[in-house]
């Protein structure tokens, strides 16, 4: 990789502007992050502490959950501590590290693509399969889905990390966006930069559209098995829980889905930083709620280990 330089100077790091946004606002900005922030490491923490000491909740669909949780901490830690720092003092970062941001950012977000792909498809098999569903969700499968997951994005971004290390940076240096992402990075490129935005719009498209596809069958068949069932509480439970999770995820992948698969759709870039603002603070923050913190079995996990040592029991 190529160090920036401009003239006769050699520039080493990147400025983050972050949020232009007046300076009085830069403190209440600064606090309400920060506390979404600790919620999101809070609510997250919680989910994996209550699936890894309840032996009730040792099974594919919590096991699925705690390494949503756990990669959206990371997935989140990994981004939002330069953006807390923007509203506090200038955000500068390395060329090494804005590219590191980057990677470990987007194999986290490719690799929640195809994680929410295996839950919504372990929903579909327990509900539309339940007879066969200790079957098809072994330990052995259900692990293998995860490391498939984890090990995809960290292949399919080092791959787009590795074309963007290859070209010539010069003129400023500063990136118009709250973290390293693709597209204001490629902005500052002096080289050519098509070869390494057809390759991530080519990956974008695999990894964006199929996992979603899978999800919206997946969701659909269950959809089709509700409403086989008589009418009652069940179904609406079933329906409320079912488009609470398609909210969320289809917030995840359409905002996704415009920045790098679209982004023309998007002419300024106060907009592009409010789509980027829902997948990297406003999904990670409603999962916890969402998926877990509503569900009864978590709760009373929780419960047992942070107040009172209950029996558990199969209701």
């Amino acid at each position: 990789m190529e160090i920036i330089s401009v003239g006769n100077q050699t520039i080493t790091e990147f400025v983050l502007l972050g949020f232009c946004v007046r300076a009085e606002l830069h403190l209440l900005l600064f606090t309400v992050f920060t506390v979404i922030y600790a919620f999101i490491i809070l609510g997250n923490m919680l989910i994996i502490v209550a699936v890894v000491s309840s032996q009730r909740l040792h099974t594919p669909m919590y096991f699925f959950l705690a390494n949503l949780s756990f990669l959206e901490i990371l997935y989140t830690s990994s981004v939002m501590p330069k953006m807390l720092e923007g509203f506090l003092q200038e955000a500068a970062i390395s060329v090494a590290g804005c590219l590191l941001q980057f990677f470990i950012f987007g194999s986290l977000a490719t690799a929640e693509c195809f994680l929410l792909a295996v839950m919504a498809y372990d929903r579909y098999l327990a509900i539309c399969y339940p007879l066969h569903y200790p079957l098809l969700m072994g330990p052995r499968w259900c692990l293998g889905l995860v490391v498939i997951a984890w090990l995809s994005g960290f292949m399919v971004d080092g791959l787009v990390v590795a074309l963007m290390a290859q070209l010539r940076f010069c003129g400023p240096n500063h990136i118009d966006h709250f973290y390293c992402d693709f597209m204001p990075l490629m902005s500052l490129a002096c080289s050519d930069p098509s070869v390494a935005q057809m390759t991530t719009f080519i990956l974008s498209v695999v990894c964006l559209t199929v996992p979603f596809g899978l999800i919206q069958t997946s969701y659909g068949r269950i959809a089709v098995a509700v409403l086989r069932v008589p009418a009652g509480a069940s179904r609406g439970k079933a329906f409320s829980t079912c488009s609470s999770h398609l909210a969320v995820v289809s917030t995840f992948y359409g905002s996704l889905m415009v920045l790098y698969i679209a982004p023309s759709a998007v002419h300024s870039q106060l907009l592009t930083k409010v789509f980027a603002l829902l997948y990297t603070v406003v999904t990670p923050f409603f999962n916890p709620v969402i998926y877990t913190l509503r569900n009864k079995e978590v709760q009373q996990a929780l419960w047992r280990l942070l107040y009172v040592k209950q029996p558990e029991t199969n209701d």
